[in-house]
């Protein structure tokens, strides 16, 4: 989940996720920035990358299923 309100659109989740999670969008937020869209959900595989290199500490990643680290 990406919190819009804290959002920059650094992009920055983009470059960084190895499975291509998200994607450019033209949703803007509050602030003018334009926000990524997670568009590939079901391509994740929980490395919690992005909640960890985002600068806003916008990301969350959410009811990920366990096993699917494994």
């Amino acid at each position: 989940m990406i919190d819009e309100i804290y959002c920059k659109g650094c992009n920055i989740c983009i470059d960084q996720c190895p499975k291509k999670v998200f994607e450019n969008s033209s949703k803007r937020n509050p602030k003018g920035y334009l926000v990524p869209e997670v568009s590939h959900a079901e391509n994740c595989i929980g490395c919690l990358l992005c909640e960890m290199i985002c600068p806003d500490m916008a990301i969350t990643v959410e009811d990920f299923d366990d096993e699917k680290r494994s």
